[in-house]
């Protein structure tokens, strides 16, 4: 190194020279955090505008239904506790997507499956009664979602008041039948549980006799069997394979489906594959409609959520106790005194005597 190297002048050029390339790396050190900045800010709008798109399109799918509005005031009381009953509907529609399941060609559309499902106080548990499609009711006046009334009539088959009427006066006749509130109903149709059990990849069922009913389509060999979407639309349908060939028979099957629908959705890694949760959700909501309490996804996450205590393996399944009518033996009515006791146990949120789960019409 040389004398002239040590000089002032070269160290202060040195200084400049370093401190313009400081400059010129913290300006290239900004615009990469501008770039990287601009990319997250992209992304993120670009998240969010899909997750709006996506809860937009479900929210969308879902239909309501004001009960307040088409039922009036007049309806029972609610529960006296935090308990919550639901009036669960499977409608056997032929109409739109459900035309090509191969269930038939029937007009209109009915309530081929009800429950009424009850949680009580604490929700840890719940009890599912079933309510035979063939049992003779008293319909009470009802407004059609037309606007025009329907006059009350006596001795009608129950599931022909969804396709005279619609839902709405599903719940009322319900409610008027059993003096108990129905704080929500759901209805999902034919398509949507056909897509629902596919979304999850299928349900697990175990029958101890085989089941061969050409009516329904449904041909299984006795054991553990894992059912499709279609299969499992004709397992919940079939009669003529099970029991009397009627359709209190069904409602054994039903039952044993739901719970094992249930069990099955509550163990699916819903978080872990987002794929699976969105093609759940968006067949769910394609064909579900329920009451507008519910009619939105916000409501109805925080209605799921509420109940994620309830263990579908601890879940009690009923049926109205009924009898087999006197003037028409192909029918039934609600037994008495065990209707009554089954109901006004719902109606205090208390627990359900065994007396009232007996069904003369099964020899229960």
């Amino acid at each position: 190194m040389t004398h002239a190297d040590t000089t002032p002048s070269t160290r202060a050029d040195r200084r400049r020279a370093t401190r313009g390339k400081g400059r010129r790396q913290r300006t290239r050190g900004r615009r990469i955090r501008r770039i990287i900045l601009l990319t997250l800010v992209v992304l993120i709008v670009a998240a969010g505008g899909t997750g709006y798109w996506l809860y937009s399109r479900l929210d969308g799918n879902l239909k309501g239904v004001d009960l307040d509005q088409a039922i009036g005031t007049n309806r029972p009381e609610k529960l006296p506790t935090s308990g919550q009953n639901i009036l669960v509907l499977g409608s056997d529609s032929r109409s739109g997507a459900n035309a090509s399941l191969g269930t038939g060609k029937v007009a209109g559309a009915r309530s081929d499956t009800a429950l009424v499902m009850h949680i009580p106080e604490g929700r840890t548990r719940a009890t599912a009664v079933s309510i035979p499609r063939d049992t003779l009711v008293t319909r009470p006046e009802c407004t059609k979602e037309d606007g025009s009334k329907i006059p009350s009539a006596k001795r009608v088959m129950f599931n022909s008041v969804y396709s005279l009427a619609g839902p709405a006066c599903v719940v009322k006749t319900v409610e008027s039948m059993s003096g108990v509130r129905m704080d929500h109903f759901m209805e999902i149709d034919f398509a949507g549980f056909k897509g629902l059990v596919d979304a999850i990849g299928g349900v697990t069922v175990t029958v101890d006799k085989p089941i061969h009913d050409t009516s329904s389509g449904l041909d299984l060999t006795s054991g553990t069997h894992k059912l499709d979407g279609t299969q499992s639309l004709a397992f919940v349908r079939t009669r003529h394979g099970v029991g009397d060939g009627s359709d209190l028979g069904r409602i054994g099957l039903q039952q044993q489906f739901m719970i094992a629908l249930l069990s099955e959705i509550k163990k699916q890694d819903l978080l872990g594959s987002p794929t699976k949760t969105y093609k759940i959700a968006d067949s769910l909501t394609e064909s579900l409609t329920t009451d507008s309490g519910l009619a939105s996804l916000t409501s109805l996450g925080k209605f799921a959520r509420s109940m994620n205590g309830v263990d579908p393996a601890s879940m009690e399944t009923i049926m109205l106790p009924v009898a087999y009518d006197k003037i028409d033996p192909n029918r039934v009515v609600a037994a008495e005194p065990q209707a009554s006791t089954l109901w006004k146990a719902i109606r205090s949120d208390s627990a359900i005597p065994e007396s009232a789960k007996k069904s003369p019409a099964t020899g229960g």
